[in-house]
């Protein structure tokens, strides 16, 4: 038997999550995520790095990203940050175009993160398929693996 006391400081614990979340998941202005940076620390120094250095992936948007460059604090190497210079329209960054794998930052995210990879492995590691099996619970798994690789969480 589990003690009262465990449980309700599992209680209070799953309270306090609850509220992050809420926290995080409030809505934001409507301009506040369309020109925001997404970054990265990349294991080299910044001088090593520069625009024009950039790996494939970033340098296929071309002249439609702006990217910085700088140390990143604690001397752990570069940041990498890039955005879009004419942020993608609301319709784009929608919540079914999130969930539908069609907003373009997704695509600029998985771009960052295989940069970040051939710059210090030299090549895109990719995961195995999930070994789910086809029922409900690993269709679920399937789709939240598929969807992570947009995001960039699970």
């Amino acid at each position: 038997m589990i003690p009262r006391k465990s449980l309700w400081a599992a209680a209070a614990g799953l309270a306090g999550a609850a509220v992050a979340v809420r926290r995080a998941r409030t809505p934001r202005s409507a301009s506040s995520g369309a020109d925001r940076w997404l970054a990265v620390t990349v294991n080299c120094q910044p001088e090593d790095l520069g625009a024009d250095k950039l790996p494939s992936p970033l340098q296929d948007y071309g002249e439609r990203i702006e990217t910085r460059i700088s140390p990143a604090p604690a001397d752990r190497g570069t940041e990498l940050a890039v955005r879009f210079k004419q942020p993608p329209s609301d319709l784009a960054r929608s919540a079914p175009a999130r969930l539908t794998g069609q907003d373009p930052r997704q695509e600029l995210r998985r771009a960052l993160r295989e940069a970040k990879a051939l710059l210090e492995a030299g090549e895109v590691l990719v995961p195995d398929e999930p070994t789910t099996h086809d029922t409900p619970g690993g269709k679920v798994v399937g789709l939240f693996s598929r969807r992570a690789g947009g995001e960039g969480v699970l």
